[in-house]
C-alpha cells in the first residue's frame, strides 16, 4: 500500500492487465499531465537565467498572474507549500511572530509545520466550520496585547477553495476589514483559486481585493507540470525573491516550465467548468443510488471535488477506497479501477481534472455504483 493509500503506484499498472481493467484516477489533480499545446510551448520557450531576472517567458507569466489577480507584483515558485511558507516568512519578519489560520487548512495540516520548523513562527488555529470559514470573534479574542510575555500577531491565513468549497465573499470581505483593523497582514493560499472563480462566477482579483498576499498553483487541475505562483505588492515580491533564493528556490532557464504555466492560464481555466460539472453529476449519481451509508452533499459541492460521506460503523473510508481498486466481479461495471483519497475514516474524496473526459465518468460512475451497491448488502 502507498502513503497515498490503495494499491502502491507502479503495482496497479500491472494489476489493472492482470484485471484487463482500465484505470480512472480521482486521487488529486495534481494528476494531470501537460497537454499538447504545453509541451510544445515548452519546447519553444524562450529563456535566460531567472536568478538574474532574465529570463523571458517567466517575466511574462508573473506580469499575466500578477494582472490576473490585481496585484502589482508576482514570483514563480516551486510550490504552493513554498510559496506559502515565503509569505508566513514575509509577512512575519520579527522573530516571535504568531500567525492564525483554521485547523483544517493545508497550511497546518499538510506543509510539514513549515512555518514553525523553518519560518520560526508560531500557527494558532482556529476552529473551522462547515463552509471553511472560521469565527472572527474566536480571533479577536486569539489576538496577543502583552508584548513582553507574547508572540507578536502578525498574519491570518485563509484558504481557497477549501476542500473544494468556495469561502464566502462577504467572509472574505470580512476577514480583510478585520485584518486591516487589527494590523494584520492577510494571505490567502489559493492553490485552486480559479477552481473558485469559476464556481462562483466572481473575477479572481475580486476574490483577493482585500488580500496583502496570495498563492495559486499551476498544477493543481491547471495541467502544468510544476510551479505556483506568489502574487503581492511589487515590494512585497522583491522581499519573497530574496526568501526564495534561500530556501534553494532559485532556478535558471525556467521558462521552459512557464511556458507551460501561461498555457495553463490561457486555456486550462476555462477547461474547469466541465470538471465541475462532472464532478456535480458523480455527486447526483451517488445520491441517486438511496444508500443509506453513502451520501454526497451537493450543496457544498460546487467545484472539482466531490466528498462521499460514509455512515456506518461497518465500512470505514479505506474499505470503500481499496474496493474501487480490486476486480473481483465477474462483471462489466467492476472491471474499472477507480482510484480516490480517504480523507479520514469516514471521508473519501474524488477529484476531476482535465484528462477525466465524459467517458471516463461514465465508467467510473458504473464502478462507484456497483462497489456502494456490495457494500450496502453487507451492512
Amino acid at each position: 500500500m502507498s502513503s497515498y493509500g490503495g494499491i502502491a503506484g507502479n503495482q496497479i499498472y500491472s494489476y489493472a492487465d492482470e484485471k484487463n481493467a482500465t484505470i480512472v484516477d480521482l486521487r488529486s489533480d495534481t494528476l494531470s499531465r501537460p497537454s499538447l499545446a504545453m509541451r510544445q510551448a515548452m519546447f519553444n520557450a524562450e529563456v535566460g537565467d531567472d536568478v538574474y531576472e532574465e529570463d523571458p517567458t517567466v517575466v511574462e507569466l508573473q506580469d499575466k498572474a500578477a494582472a490576473l489577480l490585481g496585484k502589482e507584483a508576482a514570483l514563480f515558485v516551486v510550490s504552493g507549500t513554498m510559496g506559502n511558507l515565503i509569505a508566513i516568512m514575509n509577512h512575519c519578519n520579527e522573530r516571535g511572530s504568531e500567525a492564525y489560520c483554521g485547523e483544517e487548512s493545508h497550511t497546518f495540516l499538510h506543509e510539514q509545520g513549515g512555518a514553525a520548523q523553518l519560518a520560526g513562527v508560531m500557527l494558532c488555529t482556529l476552529p473551522n466550520n462547515a463552509d471553511g470559514t472560521f469565527d472572527l470573534k474566536t480571533l479577536k479574542n486569539r489576538l496577543r496585547s502583552d508584548r513582553l510575555h507574547e508572540p507578536i500577531s502578525r498574519l491570518v491565513l485563509i484558504e481557497n477553495t477549501f476542500n473544494g468549497k468556495i469561502l464566502p465573499q462577504s467572509w472574505i470581505d470580512e476577514v480583510s476589514i478585520f485584518a486591516k483593523e487589527n494590523n494584520l497582514k492577510l494571505h490567502m493560499d489559493g492553490a485552486r483559486i480559479w477552481n473558485a472563480a469559476i464556481g462562483s462566477g466572481i473575477p479572481a482579483k475580486e476574490i483577493v481585493r482585500g488580500c496583502d498576499s496570495v498563492t495559486f498553483c499551476l498544477s493543481k487541475g491547471l495541467g502544468a507540470p510544476a510551479g505556483s505562483l506568489l502574487c503581492g505588492s511589487r515590494s512585497f515580491v522583491e522581499k519573497a525573491r530574496r526568501i526564495r533564493k534561500v530556501l534553494g528556490g532559485g532556478m535558471r532557464q525556467v521558462g521552459v516550465l512557464a511556458a507551460a504555466g501561461l498555457i495553463a492560464l490561457e486555456q486550462g481555466v476555462q477547461l474547469l467548468k466541465e470538471d465541475h460539472r462532472r464532478a456535480f453529476l458523480i455527486g447526483e449519481t451517488i445520491n441517486s443510488l438511496g444508500s443509506k451509508t453513502f451520501s454526497v452533499n451537493l450543496k457544498t459541492t460546487a467545484t472539482n471535488m466531490v466528498m462521499v460521506n460514509i455512515n456506518s460503523e461497518d465500512i470505514t473510508a479505506q474499505n470503500f477506497v481499496d474496493r474501487l481498486e480490486w476486480v473481483i466481479d465477474d462483471v462489466q461495471d467492476d472491471r474499472t479501477i477507480v482510484r480516490s483519497l480517504a480523507i479520514n475514516s469516514r471521508l473519501v474524496r474524488f477529484v476531476f481534472y482535465y484528462e477525466i473526459d465524459d467517458e471516463a465518468v461514465e465508467r467510473a460512475g458504473r464502478k462507484i455504483c456497483h462497489v456502494i451497491g456490495k457494500l450496502d448488502a453487507t451492512v
